[in-house]
């Protein structure tokens, strides 16, 4: 369930496409869920570590070495949510539109699945760097408020 405070976060989200220019509920929706792609990524990667790490396997993040687009290189790490949102916007910016969202067109190897048919068309629309910054913070603040929701819900629960 959607508590207030959270429906208040995502209609200030919509706010922030709405002043860059982005009304379109559909190209709204479809930045947004691209946005969030790429913050589960990361957190996936991030707990897959970790779990690794707890059961000494050796893991290997799809971000650990570096990451080529065409002739260019960064480091893949570079392009982890947890590390670019606290770049200053211009960077933010510049990583998203020239690495990440190259990047996870790509991900996938085999060219004929679902995913590789759907991300071919998929298109970086967030107009400038300070409308990238805001909404990376108004989903940061989103997230962090259903990680709240969700433990005050777990510990309602264990009582």
């Amino acid at each position: 369930m959607i508590t207030g405070e959270i429906k208040n976060k995502i209609d200030s989200l919509w706010d922030i496409f709405a002043a860059g220019g982005l009304t379109n509920p559909l190209e709204v929706i479809e930045q947004i869920t691209y946005l969030m792609f790429i913050k589960e990524l990361d957190t996936s990667d991030n707990k897959r570590e970790k779990e690794s790490s707890m059961l000494g396997l050796t893991f290997k993040s799809i971000f650990s070495e570096k990451i080529y687009i065409g002739e260019r290189s960064i480091e893949g790490k570079q392009l982890k949510w947890s590390i670019f949102r606290d770049y200053p916007a211009n960077k933010q910016y510049e990583i998203m539109q020239e690495w990440v969202f190259p990047f996870i067109k790509d991900l996938h190897d085999d060219k004929d699945s679902a995913y590789s048919k759907y991300m071919s068309d998929a298109i970086f629309k967030l107009p400038t760097p300070l409308v990238l910054s805001k909404v990376i913070d108004s989903l940061d603040e989103i997230y962090e408020l259903m990680d709240k929701e969700e433990k005050n819900i777990s510990s309602k629960e264990k009582t």
